[in-house]
């Protein structure tokens, strides 16, 4: 065509070359700067997809560990509301025990402390609430943790009653000091026989008995928690681990080696200025022959 400029073949091939160290550069400064070698489907489709299925499902897990540390903080509180509350039980058996052996003036004010306690006691467990869920002060509550989308793997726990009126026998009134143990005898005001019969023996080991009774359950209820906290604990860890084996199995599909493209961009730039040089070499052929007409 009329215009066109013609090429030599060596210029041409040196052109060419030089075009594809250049090209070569770029790719490789890319990944340098990114850190990836296959940052699209572009670049391996097949190495871009299955590190993304792995990503994915690393992604979902996250989500689910998150799911099962929030449930072993909800059991953990629960757990802790347990103890805390056979300790105040133990407390107040401690003070049945006191009265039983006491004169009538001691009776009068153990049973003022004994109320009290069954008070803080409830209070207690009414208080332990973790983001809005308690596991211990009714069985119609309940928490569910899921492990995997796949699977459909959960764990249940269901919530228990420790409250101290949930306990057969035990009926206390927070409004009134005067409040007892009915199965014992006590009821209202009749609180008072701790102070004003001396032969009811029998009726503070009744109650001595339903502590114990109460003391025991709480301790099956924090056996049990104890049991899902650990239960969870151990799939949290497993968790974390699968998530990290995951987002490596991702990572070897499409991470750069840093060290190796650092050698290759020196080795490419190298490259280039040699090209550069033949460039320069195929030209002055030319300049030679536009010197027979100088």
């Amino acid at each position: 065509m009329a215009g066109e400029v013609k090429l030599s073949s060596a210029i041409r091939a040196n052109l060419l070359s030089l075009q594809a160290t250049a090209s070569l550069v770029a790719r490789t400064q890319g990944r340098l700067s990114t850190g990836l070698k296959v940052a699209s489907a572009i670049d391996d489709a097949v190495a871009f997809f299955q590190a993304k299925s792995l990503t994915d499902r690393a992604n979902d897990l996250t989500s689910k560990k998150n799911g099962i540390d929030q449930g072993i903080s909800s059991l953990t509180t629960a757990l802790q509301a347990v103890e805390s509350t056979e300790d105040v039980f133990s407390q107040m058996k401690g003070l049945v025990l006191s009265a039983k052996s006491g004169t009538a003036s001691d009776r009068s004010t153990l049973a003022i402390q004994f109320n009290e306690l069954a008070t803080q006691a409830n209070n207690l467990v009414n208080d332990s609430s973790y983001q809005g869920l308690n596991l211990v002060n009714s069985t119609a509550n309940a928490l569910k943790v899921s492990f995997s989308e796949k699977t459909g793997s959960v764990l249940n726990v269901d919530g228990a009653n420790i409250l101290v009126t949930n306990f057969s026998g035990m009926s206390f009134s927070i409004s009134a000091l005067a409040t007892g143990l009915e199965s014992a005898g006590f009821g209202g005001a009749n609180c008072l026989v701790w102070s004003t019969v001396s032969n009811s023996i029998s009726l503070f080991d009744n109650v001595i008995d339903i502590l114990d009774s109460a003391i025991t359950t709480v301790r099956t209820n924090a056996a049990t928690l104890g049991s899902n906290v650990s239960l969870l604990q151990t799939r949290l860890d497993f968790t974390t681990s699968y998530v990290n084996t995951l987002t490596g199995g991702s990572d070897k599909l499409v991470l750069a080696d840093l060290n190796e493209e650092g050698a290759n961009l020196v080795a490419l730039q190298t490259r280039q200025q040699l090209a550069t040089q033949a460039l320069a070499f195929a030209g002055q052929s030319e300049q030679a022959v536009l010197q027979l007409f100088t």
